[in-house]
This record gives C-alpha cells, structure tokens and sequence, in this order.
C-alpha cells in the first residue's frame, strides 16, 4: 500500500487542531470531504486513528504514532519537490548552509565557494523552532544547529562546544558576577521553554506552584533580549549568540554548574550528496570560532 501524501497532510491537519472543523477551513475544503479522506485513510492503514465523540476529537495510540511519522515523511516529499525545482532551472547549482544566531561560518563557506566557482552558495539563519525543519524540507542542504534537537532522520558532526550563559538586565543583582550557579537563578522568570534549560528545570521556584507561568512564545533572539532588557526575565544562551547580539541595556554572566551547549553540522541522513560530503569536510577544518578565546573542549 502507498501512502497518499494528500490524505497524510489532512490527517495531520486534524491531529493539529483536534477539530475537523477548524481543521477544514485550514485546509480549505468542506468538513464532509475531510471527514471522508480521514475515514479512506484509516481504512487503508486498517487502524483508527481518532477517538470521536460529540464533544471532542483525540487521538488514539495508532493516531500518534502517524503523527511523529509524518513531520519527517511531509518534509522528505517538500525537499524532493525543491530540488527537482531547482534542477528543473537549470543554469548554476545552488548549495544553501543553514546557520543558528552567534554562530561565524565564513571560513566554511568561503574555502567551499573557492572550490565551486560555478555554485551559488547561499547562507540562511535559522532559528530554534526551525534549525532542523529547513533540513529536512530541503530549504538547506546543511545546517549549523545547536543541541538539543530531534535528530531522527538527520546526520551530525560535532564541530564545537561553548559554555552557556545568564542574560541579565544590565541593573540586575547578579550583573557584574564572576560566574553563578544555576541555584542562582530558581528565583527568576525564564523567558524561554523550561525544557531547553532542563538544569533550571529542576530548581525553578516558580514551576512549583499550582499554577506556573506559560511557556513565553518569543521566536527571535532578539525578543528575548527586549523582554530581559525589560526586566520581565531571564534567558540562558550559548556564549556566542549572547556576545554577538551585545547591547548595554543586558549583560551575561558565566553559568559554572551546567554543560556546554554542543554546536553540530547536521544534513538529511537519506541524501547521498557528493556536495554535502564535501562540505562536511570543510567545516570540520573550520570550525567557528570560540568566542573570548575560550579554549576547545
């Protein structure tokens, strides 16, 4: 049996809003139509894949399980669909290196230009929420990603790793400290999703009451440092992203006590590209820069 892309975007779609309503008019189709390519695609995977009632949509065991699934199976379809695209043009190739914020990959990309004069070599910052999406639907061919990540699918190297620290309003207490110990920060708001900072995590004060505070939803480095500058919290960021983006309204002081933050190469595992094995070359011989001199680890 072939799995229908088409049915697969729908179901997604579905398993997102948890309403086949708002599920249809995201897809801009009648509900009826949805109700019966869902209904085609459970019957040809031979498994219920929503538990419905009058009220309210959820997914059964076999339903999540497609979900993970489909994220990498949608974006390996859209990253074939890009590069037929792209060959389909004709002229020049193009080779895209995708990179996190802080991160210099000049040296990388200069030595592999200088090899391909006929290749356009592209560069595209990423961010957080889309590090190893723009892998996976082909809008990069590699990128520069910072760990934690979900690596299914993907390839890494690792090309370095850097220590993280506390940003901090330029008047806060702690500002002008030597170091801190993540203890230090129980007390404060993160502006940031808890889980990348799974050390604060574990001591927050404020994920001990009965009712925490949200998840801040910032996209960009930048709306973080606003909020910090603010006063309405704190973030914790590799060395490198917060000596890049420096402004004198924030400061960073060295957290002593939590790991490293890991920066690797990343590519699409199923690809056999003789380009991105070359790239992987280069970027292993330049690496970016430590920042502050700070040695190797």
């Amino acid at each position: 049996m072939d799995l229908d892309l088409r049915k697969l975007r729908y179901f997604v779609a579905v398993a997102e809003e948890l309403h086949f309503g708002r599920a249809a008019e995201r897809l801009h189709i009648a509900q009826p139509v949805l109700s019966r390519q869902i209904r085609a695609l459970e019957h040809e995977l031979r498994a219920q894949l929503f538990s419905r009632d009058r009220r309210t949509t959820g997914l059964t065991a076999a339903g999540e399980q497609l979900l993970a699934d489909a994220g990498p199976l949608l974006a390996a379809a859209e990253a074939a669909q890009r590069r037929v695209a792209r060959a389909a043009l004709g002229g020049p190739g193009t080779f895209t290196v995708g990179f996190m914020p802080g991160l210099i990959v000049t040296g990388a990309v200069r030595e592999f230009s200088g090899r391909h004069q006929g290749l356009s070599v592209e560069v595209v910052r990423t961010g957080w929420d889309d590090q190893t999406e723009a892998i996976r639907d082909g809008r990069v061919d590699v990128g520069y990603v910072r760990m934690p990540l979900d690596a299914r699918g993907l390839d890494m190297c690792e090309l370095m790793t850097e220590p993280r620290v506390a940003v901090l309003p330029a008047d806060h207490r702690y500002a002008g400290k030597p170091s801190l110990g993540i203890a230090d920060l129980a007390g404060e708001h993160l502006l940031q999703d808890p889980d990348a900072v799974p050390e604060w995590r574990d001591v927050a004060q404020e994920l001990r009451t009965d009712a925490p505070a949200p998840v801040p939803a910032f996209r960009t480095v930048e709306e973080k440092l606003e909020n910090v500058a603010a006063g309405r919290g704190v973030v914790v960021l590799p060395l490198s992203t917060a000596s890049y983006y420096t402004r004198p309204d924030v400061t960073h002081v060295e957290l002593s006590d939590i790991g490293p933050n890991r920066v690797c190469l990343a590519w699409d595992g199923s690809r056999h590209d003789p380009l991105v094995e070359e790239f992987v070359s280069v970027a292993l011989a330049h690496r970016p820069p430590v920042p502050h001199g700070l040695p190797r680890e």
